[in-house]
């Protein structure tokens, strides 16, 4: 099996984050021109002007299996990505993990992503079929801004309200309200208000509260390409989720 991961920057922590995975794994590193010597002899690396369009092809013409964008920029791997795989935008899954080991899937996890009802009804149903893979729980939780007995606080936390009931109405899928610390007691996917929203979500408790983030699958395209934060300690949860995934 072969997965690319981007190492565009921080080397040393993308190395680290192979060393130990399982030999059915065979890692390829995307690196700019002229950085080989950065890497040791036994890594394998792909060196281009641009590693991420590099990446990508390799991705789409089957070359490598899966991909880790790992540490290259998020708007040009993205954009690319979404040229190459002919959609107009990208659909991404985080799996993360609470610092007490509890795993829930979590979206939308993009700022550009999950701000209308339709949007949020995929999400749903991409995101059942990624936790039924992980043995993850199918229960959702849709989030809002607060509790019903906020209404009349403030208008928009009135729509978030009135979306959530819609949107975990039509999913069969239960409204948390804005109780998130229960809701990952027993649901196994978490849809936050909005793409904001989520990404907050995501980095709070993975940069700041101790969790742990496994890298965040995009859904909505048929290769296997997981999303990553350049501010994520280390990479080896990622490949071993993109592995995961093609088996």
């Amino acid at each position: 099996m072969k997965i690319g991961i981007g190492a565009g920057s921080q080397v040393k922590k993308v190395v680290a984050s192979i060393r130990g995975l399982t030999r059915d794994i065979t890692v390829i590193c995307y690196a700019p021109s002229g950085t080989r010597d950065q890497f040791p002899a036994d890594v394998c690396v792909v060196e281009h002007d641009q590693p991420e369009q590099a990446l990508v092809s390799d991705l789409a013409s089957g070359v490598i299996d899966a991909a880790v964008r790992g540490t290259l920029p998020a708007s040009s791997t993205l954009t690319l990505l979404k040229r190459a795989m002919g959609v107009e935008r990208l659909e991404r899954v985080a799996l993360l993990e609470t610092g007490n080991g509890a795993r829930f899937l979590l979206a939308p996890v993009g700022v550009d992503e999950g701000w209308t009802i339709s949007e949020k009804l995929a999400l749903i149903e991409k995101s059942r079929t990624v936790a039924r893979r992980f043995d993850l729980d199918e229960r959702t939780a849709v989030l809002s801004g607060g509790r019903m007995g906020d209404v009349g606080r403030h208008e928009r936390v009135d729509t978030t309200l009135a979306e959530a009931e819609l949107v975990a109405r039509l999913a069969g899928a239960d409204h948390a309200e804005i109780l998130i610390e229960d809701a990952v007691r027993d649901h196994g996917i978490i849809i936050a208000p909005d793409g904001i929203c989520g990404n907050l979500i995501f980095r709070t408790l993975v940069l700041l509260g101790g969790g742990v983030g496994h890298g965040a699958p995009i859904v909505n395209i048929d290769r296997i390409f997981v999303d990553t934060s350049r501010a994520s300690p280390d990479y080896a949860n990622a490949i071993l989720l993109a592995s995961s995934l093609v088996k």
